[in-house]
């Protein structure tokens, strides 16, 4: 499974990133906003940094200005992916891009119907949100584990991106379940690869060479 990092924040995509464990960056207007930054610029910036892909979000809610501001973002990089919300006008503007060659992710997705017709309108990638599911008390495991099923069925390329990921238990599960991708903050990073454990015989470790030495 590839990891994405759910972030805007370059220090932390270089941090991240440092460890070879950057597939891609994802991003929305919330994290955007909270750099306090211009929009083209950030995810230039973030384009430079790695080589996968990284999605940027367009505004407008309507197919016309969907595809619009999508051809834009499109020309800023060339791993850029357009990232369009799920609605009726968004499958219109996903069919008419991928048609032009430019990379899609369909986002806010929270039923196999809703992924299914994403990727059978020319989705590069479709992101149902595990956490927000969670929230209304919905099986989001089900989900992915029902998307991945039914994707590969039909012989789909569209990969899942699975988002909204709050926990270790999170990645686990959506690995264990096929995920493509999992879409991950950068602040769960360390709870992926702390352990209390591994910390606690690093310590004996120390503690039995100090020994030794003496």
């Amino acid at each position: 499974m590839k990891f994405f990092l759910d972030t805007a924040n370059v220090s932390e995509i270089k941090r991240i990133n440092e460890l070879g464990l950057v597939d891609g960056v994802t991003t929305n207007p919330t994290i955007i906003s909270k750099e306090g930054r211009d929009f083209k610029e950030v995810i230039t910036e973030i384009c430079g940094l790695i080589t996968g892909p990284v999605s940027a979000e367009v505004i407008g809610l309507d197919t016309e200005s969907m595809v619009k501001e999508a051809r834009g973002i499109a020309k800023w990089a060339d791993n850029v992916v357009v990232k369009i919300p799920m609605t009726e006008d968004g499958l219109r503007a996903v069919n008419q891009l991928s048609k032009e060659g430019i990379k899609t992710n369909v986002t806010l997705v929270f039923t196999v119907a809703q992924g299914l017709m994403a990727a059978k309108a020319g989705a590069d990638y479709v992101s149902p949100f595990v956490g927000r599911l969670d929230d209304i008390a919905t099986d989001s495991l089900a989900l992915i584990k029902n998307l991945k099923q039914v994707l590969t069925q039909y012989n789909y390329q569209t990969e899942i991106i699975a988002a909204s990921i709050r926990s270790l238990k999170h990645v686990e599960d959506v690995a264990e379940l096929g995920s493509d991708i999992a879409t991950i903050p950068g602040s769960l990073f360390p709870k992926l690869w702390s352990h209390p454990l591994t910390e606690a015989g690093i310590q004996s470790f120390l503690k039995d060479w100090e020994v030794f030495k003496q």
